[in-house]
């Protein structure tokens, strides 16, 4: 069963928050992960939620969603990410139609 990985981020750094973009896909291929969604232009339909930013991963399965979230090949663009930016990240298993 798919596993989604969705992140709300607001990036207070911009200048080094570029290192983290270019140091995470070759971190998510590791693991089978892939972009479905990396900061493309939002549009609020309802209710109040403006994002700046809005990414999301899909894995093969939950175990590897999170094994490549705690792993090593992650941390340090982990680290940056949370150097210069804040950020909403939550976990979804999706469905097998």
């Amino acid at each position: 069963m798919p596993a989604y990985i969705i992140v709300e981020v607001k990036v207070n750094d911009p200048v080094l928050y570029e290192d983290y973009k270019k140091l995470t896909p070759g971190s998510i291929a590791k693991y089978h992960g892939k972009f479905i969604v990396r900061g493309g232009k939002t549009e609020n339909l309802e209710g109040v939620w403006h994002p700046e930013r809005i990414v999301v991963l899909e894995f093969p399965t939950v175990e590897l969603a999170k094994t490549w979230w705690s792993s090593a090949d992650y941390a340090p663009a982990k680290a940056i990410r949370q150097r210069t930016s804040e950020s909403k990240m939550i976990l979804v298993e999706g469905f097998m139609p």
